[in-house]
């Protein structure tokens, strides 16, 4: 299946706090259905949970990253 990688507008408390969380073995469960919903907004079925990949390292604009496996073609 193909995997696309979301990313998130975050700040850098949350990025921290939800990178905190995966390295700890928990879910962020707010950026992890935020990133849900971006699959289905961009108009792709999701075929399991997003998992977390990382952050940015920008100055200003902080992103969080999810990959998420997705059926071939189009949201049904």
């Amino acid at each position: 299946m193909p995997l696309l990688r979301i990313h998130l507008d975050s700040d850098r408390t949350t990025a921290r706090r939800v990178l905190q969380l995966h390295q700890a073995g928990r879910t962020h469960h707010e950026s992890r259905e935020a990133a849900r919903a971006q699959v289905w907004r961009q108009g792709h079925t999701p075929a399991g949970d997003p998992v977390f990949v990382g952050i940015t390292n920008g100055r200003r604009n902080v992103q969080l990253l999810y990959d998420v496996e997705v059926y071939s073609g189009t949201a049904g």
